[in-house]
């Protein structure tokens, strides 16, 4: 079986999910059995313009001079994966999506704010681009589900995500809820798929996976009203973290 050619392409982001990749070790030189990388900024710098099978896509959408990259990034690749909330969903860089452009763009760039190359727009996932292929969210992304994803890809097999909330996997875990020590959690409408590793190590769910299927946004920020530790603003804005574009006020 030929090794499929694979690239890594980053928009805005942290680059944390490739960072991620790196660290993973020996299971990911298992699965450079099947794939071969052509480019990949982490860990090389060999560039390619020549025809892929699979390209992995990092970051959101947040330049409309970044469309015509993406466009030729879809027309060189087989098969398109969106990985990371920030390409997913937009991930936390949707925040600035519920400010004031010209607000957050003092704060950030000060006098340089309409400097041509620091222009920025609202932040979108890669798929108001692009059409995408598959996602895998997260953020970072989990190495394990990474891994499943690609090799079911390469095999030809169809992935998906888990449609339930975090708090299934707590259940499972028999971690002891966030609430019931007196925290905070967004566990009860986050994507499942992760194995809760944050709950179980004591810090809350901020569903950075984004939604699960049929979330009740409303009786979320209720519950962090009630049980969290700040009040109705502080519960509304903690609730859109990392699901900013999901929301029902997004923009």
């Amino acid at each position: 079986m030929a090794k499929l050619k694979c690239a890594w392409f980053d928009f805005t982001c942290c680059e944390g999910c490739q960072v991620e990749l790196t660290n993973y070790g020996e299971p990911f030189l298992t699965l450079m059995e099947f794939i071969e990388p052509v480019e990949f900024r982490e860990i090389m710098t060999e560039k390619t313009t020549e025809k892929i099978d699979i390209a992995f896509i990092e970051g959101s959408f947040s330049r409309e001079s970044d469309r015509k990259r993406l466009e030729e990034i879809r027309s060189r690749a087989n098969i398109v994966i969106a990985y990371g909330s920030c390409a997913v969903t937009g991930g936390i860089n949707a925040l600035k999506n519920h400010q004031n452009m010209n607000d957050y763009k003092e704060i950030v760039y000060g006098k340089d704010k309409d400097m041509p190359h620091l222009d920025s727009q609202l932040a979108k996932p890669i798929s108001a681009a692009i059409k995408v292929d598959f996602e895998i969210p997260g953020c970072p992304i989990d190495k394990d589900e990474f891994l499943r994803i690609v090799s079911q890809v390469i095999h030809g097999s169809t992935p998906t995500l888990p449609k339930y909330p975090v708090c299934v996997e707590c259940k499972l875990r028999e971690t002891v809820c966030r609430y019931d020590e007196g925290d905070y959690c967004l566990g009860v409408i986050a994507k499942a798929g992760c194995n809760s590793p944050c709950p179980a190590h004591g810090i809350p769910c901020e569903a950075c996976r984004g939604f699960c299927d049929e979330p009740n946004q409303e009786a979320l920020v209720e519950l962090l009203k009630e049980r969290g530790p700040y009040g109705k603003r502080w519960a509304e804005e903690k609730s859109r973290m990392f699901t900013a574009n999901l929301r029902k006020d997004a923009k």
